[in-house]
């Protein structure tokens, strides 16, 4: 994998502009990059090659398909053994509903993303998945009034 002293000043142009708009063209990031277009798809094919691009994806109003309900759970383990918790934090991240999982240090061992279509469903997230195994403790929720999200990557 690539760290950020393999990269230079045009694949971090590049990788700005597909984190912003991930349709771009071929032909439209290598005019805004200043390369030829053939240049610009092996820099590109590059970057995945090396594990720097990961892939696209697209935003979805996930209120407008029916999650209406955005929840973060935080949630206590009991075993901190590192096979428990892979294989914890796996199935959790499989969920359709969790969107991320964060293995932190703190009060929490784990911060999880989730949407949900209402709060029957929720409860049964947390029944069903979180509550029914021996490694949790406890799971603390905070529904989401509002949230912002950027997608900008950081300068080097």
């Amino acid at each position: 994998m690539a760290t950020g002293t393999d990269l230079d000043r045009t694949d971090f142009a590049i990788l700005r502009l597909l984190t912003k708009d991930a349709w771009l063209s071929n032909k439209q990031i290598a005019a805004a990059v200043g390369l030829a277009p053939s240049s610009c798809h092996e820099r590109v094919k590059s970057l995945r090659a090396r594990g720097v691009l990961l892939g696209a994806h697209a935003e979805v109003n996930l209120e407008a398909v029916g999650f209406a309900l955005e929840a973060v759970l935080f949630v206590q383990l009991g075993k901190l053994e590192v096979g428990v918790v892979d294989d914890f934090v796996g199935s959790t991240a499989t969920l359709p509903e969790v969107r991320h999982v964060f293995l932190v240090a703190g009060r929490s061992d784990l911060i999880v993303d989730v949407v949900v279509r209402d709060m029957q469903h929720l409860k049964a997230i947390i029944s069903e998945h979180f509550n029914r195994h021996d490694v949790v403790l406890r799971v603390e929720t905070s529904v989401v009034f509002d949230s912002r999200r950027q997608h900008v990557m950081p300068s080097p």
